[in-house]
């Protein structure tokens, strides 16, 4: 009897002890990977979301930038990180654009995670160097159809490089791409004149184009963008129907427990709505999001559906 006792004390023990261990998330600091460089507007938005999970969560927020291949190496290393809710994966509309792009992922963007919250979305602007000599959608048709030009992106199969190629099919124009590895790259070879027009997301553009060293053409939105209001759309600009927006947002490695999932969604929704978070997004030219980890999973699938369409109508299709 007296070992039965004891038995079923340490026992009582050991579960009180692993329902502490499992309520104590976060236990150590938090990696937030980031697959552009410092500076581009996956970036802008991850540090944004870290610092306040900094103050909210009690552990430090690590925002790990890792450029290379589109964003596609950051999301191999989170896929295969431990699925304990201290790695988190920032990604972007440029995720759901690699699924049908590449043959070969090294990891796939529904099965390998977890989805999290969507944050932001912004609109792309569509910009030349502030001594270029287009200054509507209009010039910049012409010019392109008299002789190619150059154009950047954030790297090959970017929501720049799409929104690009799109604009390229509809106005059936000659463009060249030039690839970067991250948005801030780009922004500073049109800035340079190492290309003559550029497809950059809002948080990346907007101050530039504030401080006059590049000039907006017009945004990729189906409406104007309330921080650049007077910008045209493309679409009202004459190439009608054309619409495209980048988000963000956040996964985390799949099987991360209910729990951990619960407390970062809840979390980085109550940050989303913080007034300094949405004047600082608002000045970037983007629209805080939010919402359930289950309703950014159906986006997610859904955003897949419509950009392997683009990809397979525009031949993009990479090895």
């Amino acid at each position: 009897m007296k070992n039965a006792v004891i038995t079923g004390a340490v026992l009582t023990g050991l579960a009180v002890a692993s329902g502490a261990s499992a309520q104590a998330f976060p236990a150590k600091p938090i990696r937030f990977l980031v697959g552009y460089a410092p500076g581009g507007g996956t970036d802008i938005m991850a540090r944004t979301v870290a610092m306040k999970l900094t103050e909210s969560l009690g552990q430090q927020v690590i925002v790990d930038n890792r450029p290379g291949a589109n964003a596609n190496l950051a999301a191999e290393i989170a896929a295969k990180a431990s699925p304990d809710g201290h790695t988190v994966m920032m990604i972007s509309v440029s995720h759901a654009i690699s699924k049908p792009l590449y043959k070969k992922l090294g990891y796939d963007l529904v099965r390998d995670f977890t989805p999290l919250i969507n944050i932001s979305s912004v609109p792309m602007f569509v910009v030349v160097p502030p001594s270029s000599t287009p200054k509507t959608v209009a010039d910049v048709i012409a010019l392109a159809k008299a002789r190619p030009i150059n154009y950047a992106s954030s790297g090959d199969g970017s929501p720049e490089h799409i929104a690009a190629e799109m604009f390229k099919g509809m106005t059936k124009t000659g463009m060249t791409h030039v690839a970067y590895k991250g948005g801030a790259p780009s922004a500073l070879a049109l800035i340079s004149g190492e290309v003559q027009l550029g497809f950059n997301t809002a948080p990346v553009a907007v101050p530039h184009i504030k401080s006059g060293k590049m000039r907006a053409i017009a945004v990729t939105s189906a409406k104007r963008n309330p921080a650049l209001p007077e910008v045209p759309t493309v679409a009202e600009s004459g190439v009608a129907g054309y619409d495209m927006i980048n988000w963000y947002g956040s996964v985390l490695p799949a099987g991360t427990p209910a729990a951990a999932v619960s407390r970062l969604n809840a979390d980085m929704n109550k940050a989303l709505k913080l007034p300094d978070v949405q004047q600082r997004l608002a000045a970037l030219g983007a629209d805080p999001l939010g919402g359930s980890a289950a309703e950014f999973g159906n986006y997610i699938r859904s955003e897949i559906a419509k950009y392997t369409r683009v990809v397979v109508d525009s031949r993009l299709q990479q090895q």
